[in-house]
């Protein structure tokens, strides 16, 4: 893969009045989750060696998925793409069952790599169709994990994208309504969703426990409050990243007179710190510190020397490898590794 491109000597020391610094969110970066899959395909490629094919990106960050193609791994739209009886990897965002059965039917040797906070919603999915429920799915259109827990039950399904959608969603039975959502969304958005569907079917039911999972809302948190006190945040993720995108949001809508997402330091532009005093830094739950680190060598090269952590919460929470991996490896790898590489919080 290409070396991350470097922000040295490019950004310069813009005379600010006033003191220069960086309020630094935490938690940020890798969730436990993401830290699963990534390390899922990197477990399978060291045991069965390389290729190991990837049913879409893994997650959704760039530099995650150059650097596993560089050690082996082939990212794939769909599973007729590979070569009957190789291993796959479903990604973090999860899979309907309709491609389970298509990798079955191939003789694929599947790893699901499925966030386990995804697996559940895939099951109250399962659970409320079968009691024959109308699912109102609050997510967006065409997002792999929609197209996952959608795909559960589809007949029961319908997706509602946003607050004024539940306007106009039209339901079979008032009576027999509950709504499910995607794990990444913004948590204010999909509460004013909520509460302007249950304005319109007040039987409607909540999941049993809240889908949004604890990493987006504790990314949100973190942001809100660095928000506050920023002249500009600057959110490291990619682009298809629905946490990275909805904490540039978060951030517009909680105070930051200006809000940007980079992939790498090098996009940062020298024009959004002209009269910045305090940069919020944080990061989407698929990035690695490795790319926070750049971005903050290269503000302090631009004299943001001043490292303020603002923390919020603190991320325990660790996932086992895929059982798929964990039966091959004969059990020898230790559970309390997955989640390791997140940021912890500090």
């Amino acid at each position: 893969m290409p070396r991350i491109p470097s922000a040295r000597n490019r950004l310069k020391d813009t005379p600010v009045v006033g003191h220069k610094r960086v309020l630094l969110a935490a938690p940020r970066g890798y969730c436990a989750g993401v830290d699963r899959a990534v390390i899922a395909v990197e477990k399978a490629l060291e045991h069965y060696g390389a290729p190991v094919y990837v049913r879409k990106q893994i997650v959704h960050n760039i530099h995650v998925v150059s650097e596993l193609e560089n050690k082996g791994a082939i990212f794939v739209e769909e599973v007729d793409e590979v070569p009957r009886g190789a291993h796959i990897v479903f990604s973090a965002h999860g899979v309907s069952p309709a491609v389970v059965d298509a990798a079955a039917a191939r003789g694929l040797q599947a790893i699901d790599a499925t966030c386990p906070l995804v697996t559940k919603v895939h099951r109250e999915a399962v659970r409320f169709a079968r009691d024959d429920f109308q699912i109102l799915l609050i997510g967006h259109e065409g997002h792999e994990e929609v197209e996952g827990t959608a795909g559960e039950a589809p007949e029961h399904t319908t997706l509602v994208g946003s607050p004024d959608e539940a306007d106009t969603v039209v339901v079979r039975d008032p009576d027999r309504v509950v709504w499910l959502s995607q794990t990444t969304l913004s948590v204010d958005e999909t509460m004013e969703t909520v509460r302007r569907l249950r304005a319109r079917f007040p039987n409607l039911q909540d999941p049993p426990s809240d889908d949004i999972c604890y990493a987006t809302q504790n990314r949100q948190v973190a942001i809100k409050k660095v928000a506050t006190d920023s002249d500009l945040v600057i959110v490291v993720g990619s682009a298809n990243s629905s946490n990275s995108v909805r904490l540039v949001e978060v951030a517009l809508e909680y105070g930051a007179k200006a809000a940007y997402r980079v992939d790498f330091a090098s996009e940062v532009k020298q024009e959004w710190l002209d009269g910045v005093r305090t940069v919020g830094v944080t990061s989407g739950a698929s990035v690695p510190e490795e790319l926070v680190d750049e971005l903050l060598q290269a503000l302090a090269d631009a004299g943001y020397n001043d490292v303020e952590p603002v923390k919020t919460a603190q991320e325990d929470l660790i996932f086992s490898l895929p059982k798929e991996l964990r039966k091959d490896l004969n059990g020898n790898t230790d559970a309390r590794a997955i989640g390791g590489r997140a940021e912890s919080a500090q």
